[in-house]
C-alpha cells in the first residue's frame, strides 16, 4: 500500500510544480512592460528518493523515486552583460547631457548676422574711421556713441545668455544631487529587505530587479561600480569611495562657492570633502558649468577687457572737440574701489590683497634692441609660478614673446608709447580671481631699471598680490589699473560724461597747448586701427580672429558631443537588445509555456485519478 499512496504524493508534487510554473509564466506576462523586470524561470529537480535496505540487489535500483519539486525560481540574467550596461549608461548620459546643453550654447553664438557682436563691432570701428576723416563732426561723434551703446548691449546680452545657461545647469546639479541621494537611500533600504528575505530562505527576485534598476539609474547620474562579492553586503563605490554598503548609504550636500557666482559645489555629507565625478549626467553638468561655460565667459570677458582697455588707452590720451581730455570712452564697474587696488579678500574686515589688472612701465623701449642684461622673470602661472629667463643678446621682442609663450597668467606688449605693459589674463583655478596680476619678480633688471616697472630686483622687491599696498613694489612712474568686477562683459558701458556731451569724444591728440588741433583725426584713426591689430592678450590674435575662433570652438565641441552621443546610443541599443533577448519577456513564448505546463498539470491530475482508481479497486476487492 505504501507504493500506491506514494503515487498520490508524486502526483500532488507534480501538480504543485506545474502550478508554480504556470504562476511564474503568468507573473512574467503581467510584468512584460515593467521597467527593469527580468524574466523568471522555475528550476525543477527530482525530489529526494527513498532508499530501501531491502532493495539492494543488483537487479534492483535500490531507491524509490518521489517525483519532482521546485528547486528555486531564478532570474534569467547575464550578470556580465548587466555590468557592461551599467558602465555604458554612464557614458551615454554624459554625452547626452553635453549634447543637450551645447545645443543651447550654440544658440547663443548663432546670432543673426545683422545683430551679432561682430557686426556691431565692425560698425563701431567704421564710425571711428569716419570721425578720423571728419574730426570736427558732431554727427560722426553721435554715431560712435550710438553704435558703441549697441555694441555694449550685444556684449551684455551674450554674457547674460551664457550666465543664464550656467544658472540652469547649476539648478540641474542641485536636482541631480537630490536624485542621487534618493537612489542611494532606496538601494540601502532594498539591501535590508533582500537580506531579510534571503534569511527566510526566499529568493527575492523582484527586489533584486528593483535594486539593479536603481543601480543602473544611479550609474546614469554618477560614475559608480557595484560589488556583490559578499552575498550578505551589496556595495556601491564612486570615485574609489564607498557610497552604499549593505543597509548604510552615504549622501552628498551642496555648499555655496564663495567666488561671486552663487553656484554650489558638491561635497560628501559626512566629511565635507569635495566630491568628484568623472562621468554620468552629474559629471557632465559640473564640467559644463565649471569648465565649458566658465571658459566661454572668460573668453568673452578677455575680449571685452582688452577691447575696453585699448580703446580707453588711446581715448584717455586724446582730446575731444570741446578740449576735454583724460576721459575713458568706456567704463566698467571696478572690483575694488580703493585706488591702490587694496581689497579684503577673506572677508575679515582687513584689506589683505592687491587687485591690479595692468601695469605699464615708465621707460620707452625698442623691440629690436638687445637688452644687454640677464636674469629670470618670475610670474604667477596656472600651476604655480613660472620662470622666464632672459640673456644679454635677447631683444626686447624676444623677451616679450618668451613671456607670452610661457604658461604664466601675465601677458606683455609695448603700447603706443613703446612702454612695456603687463596685463593679467584669466585664471585656470577658479579660486583665483580673473584679470588680476598675482606675482611679478625679476632677479635682474629688465623689469626694474630697464622697463621701469619694479622698484628693484630680487624677491624683496617682488610684486605680490597677497598683501595690501603691493603697488609700493612698483616705481613711482608706473601706471597701473585696478581690476574690474567679475565678468566685465556684463557691466561694460559708455562713459556717462561722453553720453552727456558727444563733443567729448576724442579724435585728436593735444597740441603743445593741450588743445585739439583743428582737422586732426589721428586719435580716431588709431582707435579704428585696433580692429586689425593683434591685441588679444592671452593669445596673439585680432578681434576678428576672436569672433571666428569662438564660434568655431563652440561648433566643434557641439559636434563632438553630438557624435559621441549618437555613438553611445548605438552601443546602448545593441546592449539593451542583447539584454532583452536574454532577460526580456516574450509573451508568445510565455503563452506557449503556459500551454505546456497546462498539459503537464492535466497529465498529473490524470495520474492521480489512475492511482485513485487503483486504490479503489484494491480496497473494494479486499472488502475493506
Amino acid at each position: 500500500m505504501s507504493s500506491s499512496f506514494s503515487g498520490i504524493e508524486i502526483g500532488k508534487r507534480s501538480l504543485l510544480v506545474q502550478s508554480q510554473s504556470i504562476n511564474t509564466a503568468g507573473h512574467n506576462i503581467s510584468n512584460a512592460d515593467t521597467e527593469g523586470y527580468s524574466r523568471q524561470r522555475v528550476n525543477i529537480t527530482s525530489f529526494s528518493p527513498l532508499y530501501r535496505p531491502d532493495l539492494t540487489r543488483a537487479e534492483t535500483p535500490g531507491q524509490i523515486g518521489q517525483g519532482a519539486t521546485v528547486q528555486n525560481i531564478e532570474r534569467v540574467k547575464d550578470e556580465f552583460l548587466e555590468k557592461r550596461i551599467v558602465a555604458q549608461s554612464n557614458q551615454e548620459s554624459y554625452w547626452k547631457t553635453r549634447d543637450e546643453y551645447y545645443v543651447m550654447i550654440e544658440g547663443v553664438y548663432n546670432e543673426p548676422a545683422d545683430i551679432s557682436i561682430r557686426t556691431n563691432m565692425d560698425k563701431f570701428w567704421q564710425s571711428w574711421q569716419e570721425l578720423s576723416l571728419y574730426p570736427e563732426s558732431k554727427t560722426a561723434r553721435q554715431a560712435i556713441v550710438t553704435r558703441g551703446e549697441t555694441l555694449v548691449n550685444s556684449i551684455q546680452q551674450r554674457h547674460n545668455s551664457l550666465a543664464g545657461i550656467g544658472n540652469i545647469i547649476n539648478g540641474d546639479i542641485e536636482a541631480t544631487v537630490e536624485q542621487v541621494n534618493s537612489y542611494t537611500s532606496q538601494i540601502a533600504q532594498l539591501n535590508i529587505e533582500i537580506e531579510k528575505s534571503k534569511a527566510m530562505g526566499d529568493n527575492p527576485n523582484d527586489l533584486l530587479d528593483r535594486r539593479d534598476l536603481l543601480t543602473e539609474k544611479l550609474s546614469s547620474l554618477i560614475n559608480v561600480t557595484s560589488d556583490n562579492r559578499d552575498s550578505d553586503e551589496f556595495m556601491i563605490h564612486v570615485d574609489g569611495k564607498i557610497l552604499v554598503q549593505g543597509g548604510k548609504a552615504r549622501s552628498f550636500d551642496l555648499e555655496t562657492v564663495t567666488d561671486g557666482t552663487g553656484y554650489s559645489k558638491v561635497v560628501w555629507s559626512d566629511t565635507d570633502e569635495d566630491a568628484t565625478f568623472s562621468c554620468g549626467s552629474l559629471g557632465a553638468l559640473i564640467e559644463l558649468r565649471d569648465k565649458d561655460l566658465r571658459s566661454e565667459l572668460q573668453s568673452l570677458d578677455t575680449m571685452t577687457m582688452n577691447f575696453v582697455d585699448l580703446v580707453n588707452d588711446v581715448h584717455r590720451n586724446a582730446v575731444g572737440a570741446n578740449n576735454t581730455t583724460g576721459l575713458d570712452f568706456f567704463v566698467e564697474q571696478p572690483f575694488v574701489t580703493n585706488a591702490l587696488g587694496n581689497y579684503d579678500r577673506n572677508g575679515d574686515g582687513v584689506e589683505d590683497t592687491s587687485m591690479i589688472f595692468r601695469m605699464t612701465g615708465s621707460n620707452q623701449l625698442n623691440l629690436q634692441d638687445q637688452v644687454g642684461i640677464e636674469g629670470v622673470i618670475t610670474l604667477s602661472g596656472k600651476d604655480g609660478n613660472v620662470e622666464i629667463p632672459y640673456f644679454p643678446t635677447d631683444t626686447v621682442e624676444t623677451v616679450i614673446n618668451r613671456i607670452n609663450d610661457s604658461n604664466s597668467e601675465v601677458k606683455a606688449y609695448l603700447d603706443k608709447n613703446n612702454e612695456l605693459v603687463l596685463k593679467a589674463t584669466t585664471s585656470e583655478d577658479s579660486s583665483n580671481p580673473d584679470f588680476v596680476i598675482r606675482y611679478v619678480e625679476d632677479s635682474g633688471h629688465f623689469l626694474a631699471g630697464y622697463a621701469g616697472i619694479l622698484n628693484g630686483s630680487g624677491a624683496e622687491n617682488a610684486y605680490n598680490f597677497n598683501m595690501a599696498n603691493a603697488v609700493e613694489s612698483l616705481t613711482n612712474n608706473t601706471n597701473y589699473s585696478v581690476a574690474p568686477v567679475l565678468n566685465p562683459s556684463g557691466y561694460v558701458a559708455i562713459n556717462p560724461a561722453i553720453k552727456m556731451d558727444v563733443m567729448s569724444v576724442a579724435a585728436s591728440y593735444p597740441d603743445v597747448s593741450g588743445f585739439a588741433e583743428s582737422g586732426d583725426g589721428s586719435a580716431a584713426k588709431d582707435i579704428a586701427s585696433l580692429r586689425n591689430s593683434s591685441v588679444m592678450i592671452g593669445e596673439n590674435k585680432t578681434f576678428d580672429d576672436y569672433f571666428a575662433e569662438s564660434v568655431t570652438n563652440v561648433a566643434l565641441k557641439g559636434e563632438q558631443a553630438q557624435l559621441n552621443y549618437e555613438s553611445q546610443v548605438a552601443i546602448m541599443s545593441d546592449l539593451r537588445t542583447m539584454r532583452d533577448s536574454i532577460s526580456g519577456v516574450n509573451i508568445d513564448e510565455e503563452l506557449a509555456d503556459i500551454i505546456k505546463f497546462q498539459h503537464g498539470y492535466n497529465a498529473a491530475a490524470k495520474f492521480i485519478t489512475v492511482v485513485d482508481e487503483l486504490l479503489d479497486t484494491v480496497i473494494n476487492r479486499l472488502g475493506v
